[in-house]
C-alpha cells in the first residue's frame, strides 16, 4: 500500500496510462451498436440511387399542366402505374404530351416526366377513382387507362428527390472516432454496408463484497443491508457504453473473493470491485489482492489514499494473464459512485478509443444560503442540482458518503478544489455535469 497521499489527477493519469483502447474487430451492423468506429467509412453508392417520387401522386410534364387551375384542369390520359420497387413503367414506356403515370412514395420517376403532382392535387383519376385509391398497380395494363384532372401547376423537379441529393459515391459517410448509434447504422445500411470495423464495446465485471450485504427482495436480518453499489456501478457501466456483468456480493473472505475474481476475467477488459479498500480489519479486497505483487509487477494491485472527499480509499492495478486492469473502489455508496465517475467512467471510454473521456464540465454560481466548508488539502466533491438557465448550482443533501437518497436527486458534482477552505454564496465554481 503507498504511504504517500495521491492527488486526483496523479490517480486518473496512473490509470489512464495503462488503459489500451480495445483491439479493433469487424462486426455486423446489428452488433456495432454503440462501438466506435476506427476507420473513415466512404459511399460507394448514391442515395437516393434513382430519381425516385416523395408523394403518392402522377408523375407528369411541366409543361401539360403549367396553366391547370380548379376553373380549368389540365386533363392527362393515366398510361400505367409505377410502382416502389418497380423499373418504372411497363414496357419502357415513357410519359408523353398530354399523359401522365399514376406514382407511388419512393417510386423510380418514369422517363418523360419532370416532376410530380400530389394525387390531393387532383381528382384522383377517373380511372382509379378519389384519392384513397392510390394502391400501385403492377400488371400493367391494369394500372393504364382513363384520366386525371390536375388543378394546379407544379415547377419542375417539384415533389422528385434527386438522385444523389443525400449523399454521393466518394462522399464520407462517418468519420474515424465516430460512436455507431440507430441512425449511423441506419446510413452504413442504406449505402450497403453488412459489417463495419470498431473497437468492442468493453466488457466490464462489477464485483461488491462484504458479509453484510443483502440481495434486493431478501429479508433483511440484524446488521445486514442491502447490495445497492453492484446494482448502481454495472448501470453506470452501461451508461458510459460498456457491457456490464454484474456480480453477487462476495462475502469477507479473501480466497472466495480471490476466485471469483479469477472466475470473471475470462469475460472482463476491466474488473470493479467496490468496499473492503479501508484500514478496517475486514477490508476484503486489499487482503485478497495484495498479496499479489507489487504494483509495478504483472498482476500487482497498489492501495492507496487520494487527497479527495469522499473517496480517499483506491486500489489500481492489473491482474490476471492478460493484466485486465482492476479497480477497487470504496464501500460507502456515494463513494463508489463518485468514484466511478471520476476513475472509471473514462476508464472505460479510453477502452472504447474515444478521445472525450470526461464528463462535460460548466462554471455557475454558488446558490447557498451559507458558505460550504471544505477540509483543506482534499478535492471535495458535492452532489447537486445545476439549473442552466439560471446559471447556478445548489447542493443536495450534505457531505456525507451514505447519503444515497441525495445522490438520486443530484444532476451535478459541486468542485471545491484542494486549496477552497470555504465557498460562499454566489462563488464562480466549477460543475460536473452527470446527465
Amino acid at each position: 500500500m503507498s504511504s504517500t497521499m495521491w492527488s486526483v489527477d496523479e490517480h486518473l493519469d496512473d490509470i489512464l496510462g495503462a488503459v489500451r483502447p480495445l483491439e479493433p474487430i469487424e462486426l455486423q451492423l446489428h452488433d456495432a451498436q454503440s462501438c466506435v468506429l476506427v476507420e473513415d467509412v466512404f459511399v460507394q453508392i448514391a442515395l437516393p440511387p434513382f430519381d425516385n417520387s416523395s408523394m403518392d401522386g402522377y408523375a407528369v410534364r411541366v409543361a401539360d399542366v403549367g396553366a391547370a387551375n380548379e376553373e380549368f384542369p389540365a386533363v392527362l390520359t393515366v398510361i400505367g402505374d409505377v410502382a416502389a420497387g418497380s423499373d418504372g413503367l411497363p414496357g419502357d414506356r415513357s410519359v408523353g404530351p398530354g399523359e401522365a403515370a399514376r406514382i407511388m412514395t419512393g417510386a423510380p420517376l418514369p422517363a418523360g416526366a419532370d416532376a410530380v403532382v400530389p394525387v390531393e392535387w387532383t381528382d384522383g383519376g377517373t380511372g382509379g377513382g378519389p384519392a384513397d385509391t392510390m394502391r400501385p398497380h403492377r400488371d400493367a395494363p391494369e394500372g393504364a387507362g382513363g384520366e386525371v384532372r390536375v388543378h394546379r401547376p407544379v415547377e419542375a423537379r417539384a415533389h422528385v428527390r434527386a438522385r444523389g441529393s443525400d449523399v454521393k459515391p466518394g462522399d464520407l459517410a462517418l468519420s474515424a472516432g465516430s460512436v455507431i448509434g440507430p441512425p449511423q447504422i441506419g446510413l452504413l445500411a442504406a449505402i450497403g454496408r453488412s459489417t463495419v470495423k470498431v473497437r468492442p464495446r468493453p466488457r466490464v465485471v462489477v464485483v461488491s463484497t462484504g458479509s453484510e450485504l443483502a440481495q434486493p427482495g431478501e429479508e433483511l436480518t440484524g446488521g445486514r443491508i442491502y447490495d445497492s453499489n453492484s446494482f448502481a456501478l454495472t448501470a453506470a457501466a452501461r451508461d458510459a457504453g460498456a457491457i456490464a456483468y454484474r456480480v453477487g456480493a462476495v462475502t469477507d473472505d479473501p480466497d472466495t473473493l480471490r476466485a471469483t475474481i479469477e472466475d470473471q476475467l475470462i469475460r472482463a477488459d476491466l474488473v470493479v470491485t467496490t468496499g473492503g479498500v479501508s484500514v478496517g480489519a475486514y477490508d476484503v479486497v486489499k487482503e485478497a489482492l495484495s498479496s499479489v505483487g507489487d504494483a509495478d509487477e504483472p498482476g500487482g494491485v497498489d492501495f492507496r489514499k487520494l487527497a479527495m472527499q469522499p473517496g480517499k480509499p483506491q486500489g489500481f492495478g492489473t491482474i490476471g494473464p492478460d493484466r485486465t486492469p482492476l479497480l477497487a473502489l470504496p464501500g460507502n455508496p456515494v463513494s463508489a459512485y463518485v468514484s466511478f465517475e471520476l476513475f472509471v467512467r473514462p476508464a472505460i471510454r479510453a477502452l472504447m478509443g474515444l478521445a472525450d473521456l470526461h464528463r462535460p464540465t460548466v462554471r455557475a454560481a454558488l446558490d447557498v444560503d451559507e458558505a460550504l466548508t471544505s477540509p483543506a488539502g482534499r478535492r471535495q466533491f458535492l452532489r447537486g442540482t445545476y439549473d442552466a438557465e439560471a446559471g447556478t448550482v445548489s447542493p443536495v443533501g450534505g457531505s456525507g458518503s451514505h447519503l444515497i437518497g441525495a445522490l438520486a436527486r443530484a444532476d451535478a458534482l459541486i468542485v471545491l478544489p484542494e486549496d477552497v477552505t470555504s465557498a460562499e454564496p454566489g462563488a464562480d465554481i466549477e460543475v460536473v455535469l452527470l446527465r
